[in-house]
């Protein structure tokens, strides 16, 4: 019988209430085989990360594989400290907050090289993060600002340029430990689409530690999954599965506070309008299972997640985990082709 290639997983950020305990046993019940934990679930309560045997203790507890810890909110606070932008106050303690911009940036920095550290420990290699809007927010809000001659020069430019000066240490870091940062292309972030990241990359002169974790949910903005993953696929290192619908007659820019009124909506897996069958065969031909392995030092044998992340503007939370979970096990991972159908014609 074939090893299955894939398992079924959980992204936990969004389930950030629990304690880690909580979430480990959430997760098991639910049928993951393995769990993307949120860095907020790895900090004690004075703020500081875990020790490494504390969290591998836990895991085996309940008999779950480590695939991936989710950074995505440290790493945006980051890069989105120098916009000044008040958002990164629900990331950072009050005090670091108050701090300004500058200390919000020291801080976050500090932490991200201490979940560095933690990361290497636990003998987890991939972090799926997004990298915050160094560029900018008028530049990250995707309206062509960069066409006007402004004093400081041009935006988009300089935006770019920004990136790499301030990720030179954590993009050092990771490389140092044998770390992808997985970047999980995204709006209000560094890179938008395809095009974006591929100027990053080539920004840093090809870093071994910028990655990318796909999403196939953001690709609502005219580049489809397809297109976004084959431009990208060979620094794809991290896999979330999540659905989502484009609502007919609502604008996909209108600034809406009311989640159940936004124009594009994350749903439950296979009520949108994303083919996740083929998300899932593209992720076998852009080669993300072999990447995987490499980076983890996972021997062939080892199935790779498919990396829930429940969202839904209509449905319970904790349910819509659950069904994700129940998706990615009966649609996503059935044993794959290892030949041709036609090899036993005419035998």
């Amino acid at each position: 019988m074939n090893q299955p290639l894939f398992h079924p997983s959980l992204e936990c950020v969004q389930h950030g209430g629990k304690t880690l305990d909580d979430v480990l046993a959430y997760v098991k019940r639910i049928g993951c085989v393995g769990v993307q934990l949120s860095n907020f679930h790895l900090l004690k309560s004075n703020g500081e990360f875990m020790d490494a045997e504390d969290v591998s203790a836990a895991l085996t507890k309940y008999g779950l594989r480590l695939d991936g810890i989710s950074a995505h909110c440290l790493f945006w606070s980051h890069g989105a400290a120098g916009t000044g932008t008040p958002s990164v106050s629900k990331f950072v303690p009050s005090d670091v907050y108050a701090g300004g911009s500058a200390r919000v940036e020291s801080w976050t920095e500090d932490k991200c090289l201490e979940l560095m550290d933690l990361s290497e420990e636990l003998e987890n290699y991939v972090i799926p993060m997004f990298w915050g809007p160094y560029q900018g927010l008028e530049v990250a809000s995707c309206y062509p600002w960069g066409m006007w001659d402004v004093p400081a020069g041009n935006l988009v430019e300089q935006g770019f340029l920004r990136f790499a000066e301030k990720t030179q240490v954590l993009r050092d870091a990771a490389c140092d430990r044998g770390i992808s940062l997985a970047h999980e292309i995204h709006p209000g972030t560094a890179a938008v689409c395809a095009e974006d990241f591929l100027r990053l990359v080539d920004v840093c002169d090809n870093d071994d530690c910028l990655g990318v974790n796909a999403d196939p949910s953001h690709c609502w903005a005219g580049e489809d999954f397809e297109t976004r993953f084959t431009r990208v696929g060979k620094y794809v290192t991290g896999c979330h599965v999540k659905d989502m619908l484009r609502i007919p007659g609502r604008s996909l820019l209108s600034m809406q506070d009311d989640w159940q009124k936004r124009g594009m909506q994350f749903t439950r897996l296979g009520e949108g309008e994303l083919n996740l069958s083929r998300y899932v065969q593209l992720m076998i031909d852009i080669g993300y299972p072999k990447r995987y392995r490499i980076w983890n030092q996972l021997d062939d044998s080892k199935s790779v997640p498919l990396v829930g992340e429940a969202e839904s503007a209509y449905y319970q939370l904790d349910a819509v985990s659950e069904h994700a979970t129940q998706y990615i096990a009966n649609h996503l991972c059935p044993a794959f082709a290892t030949q041709s159908f036609e090899k036993e014609m005419g035998n």
